[in-house]
C-alpha cells in the first residue's frame, strides 16, 4: 500500500484553463482525499483588462493583468479546493500568429527542455499517480497548450527513470464530438438573437475533439458542477471569453458534468472505457 496519498497533477496553460478542462475532476478527487496540485505555465498577461481592453489596444497594462488573473487564479483554486498551486509565470503568448508568441520570455519561445526541467522538479517533490495535459495539438491550436503538451510529456520522460513507484497514467484532455455537436446548439442559444456561426467557424467547431468511440474516460464530475461553474465564474476579468458562464449553473451543469479524456500512458492494465483517472490505482 502506498503510504502517500493519491496525487493528481494538472498541467496548464493560463489561468482560468483549470476551471474549464479539470474543474470538475480537481472538485471530485479533492472531495475523495486525492491531493490536487495545479500546475499552472503563464501568466495571463495576455488577457483583458479592466472594462474588457483588449491587449495591443490603448490602456491595456498586461502587468496589472497579471496580477489580477492570480488573484483569480488563487481564488478558483479556494473553490476547487486545490492542495498545491505551482506557477511557472512564462509570458503569455498570446493566440497563434499574435506578436506575442516570439516576445522574450514567452512561453511558445521558451526551449521545451528548459520548461520540462522545471516541471520535472515538481514531479520529483510531488510524485504524481496521475498526470493530465492537453494534447499534441493543445485542443484548438494555442501555441501555449502546445507548449503545455512539450513540456509535460518531456518532463515525463526525464523523471521516468526515477521514480520509484510505478509512472503515472497520462490523461490528455478531449472533448467527444457529440458534446461538440451540443455544443454548437447551445451557442445559438444563448448567444446574440439570430446568431448563426460562420460555415467555417461551425466546421472547425466540429473537428475539435475525438469520435466518441475513441473517448478513453468519462469522469462523472455532476455532483461538482456548482464549483465548477463558481472557479470559473472567479475569473471574472475574463467573463466576455467564459461563454460558459452565461448559460447559467443548472445548464452549465447539464452540458458540463462529465469530463472527459484520452489516456496516453498506462501501467495499470485497467479496461477501458473508464470511468475514474485512478482506475487500477485503488
Amino acid at each position: 500500500m502506498n503510504a502517500l496519498p493519491l496525487t493528481l497533477m494538472a498541467v496548464h496553460a493560463h489561468p482560468d484553463d483549470e476551471a474549464t478542462g479539470t474543474g470538475g475532476v480537481l472538485a471530485r478527487y479533492a472531495a475523495e482525499g486525492v491531493r490536487t496540485v495545479l500546475v499552472t505555465c503563464t501568466d495571463g498577461g495576455c488577457g483583458d483588462g479592466p472594462g474588457g481592453v483588449k491587449p495591443g489596444d490603448p490602456g491595456h497594462d498586461a502587468a496589472a493583468v497579471v496580477r489580477m488573473r492570480r488573484r483569480e487564479l488563487e481564488a478558483s483554486c479556494g473553490i476547487l479546493k486545490v492542495s498545491h498551486l505551482e506557477t511557472l509565470d512564462y509570458a503569455d503568448s498570446g493566440m497563434m500568429g499574435w506578436p506575442a508568441n516570439d516576445a522574450p520570455g514567452s512561453f511558445w519561445r521558451t526551449p521545451v527542455a528548459e520548461g520540462a526541467a522545471r516541471l520535472a522538479e515538481l514531479m520529483r517533490r510531488y510524485r504524481p499517480d496521475v498526470v493530465v495535459t492537453y494534447d499534441e495539438n493543445g485542443f484548438y491550436g494555442h501555441p501555449d497548450h502546445i507548449q503545455a503538451n512539450r513540456i509535460t510529456m518531456a518532463a515525463l520522460e526525464m523523471t521516468a527513470l526515477e521514480m520509484t513507484a510505478p509512472t503515472p497514467k497520462v490523461y490528455w484532455t478531449t472533448a467527444p464530438r457529440s458534446m461538440m455537436k451540443r455544443f454548437g446548439d447551445v451557442m445559438r442559444e444563448f448567444g446574440p438573437e439570430g446568431y448563426e456561426p460562420d460555415p467555417e467557424e461551425a466546421a472547425a467547431i466540429a473537428e475539435i475533439g475525438l469520435p466518441d468511440e475513441e473517448v478513453t474516460t468519462w469522469v462523472d464530475t455532476t455532483a461538482f458542477g456548482g464549483q465548477k461553474f463558481d472557479a470559473l465564474a472567479a475569473h471574472a476579468s475574463q467573463g466576455e471569453n467564459i461563454f460558459f458562464l452565461r448559460m447559467g449553473r443548472e445548464r452549465f451543469t447539464e452540458l458540463m458534468g462529465v469530463e472527459t479524456f484520452v489516456r496516453v500512458r498506462d501501467t495499470t492494465g485497467a479496461a477501458v472505457p473508464e470511468n475514474d483517472l485512478f482506475a487500477g490505482l485503488r
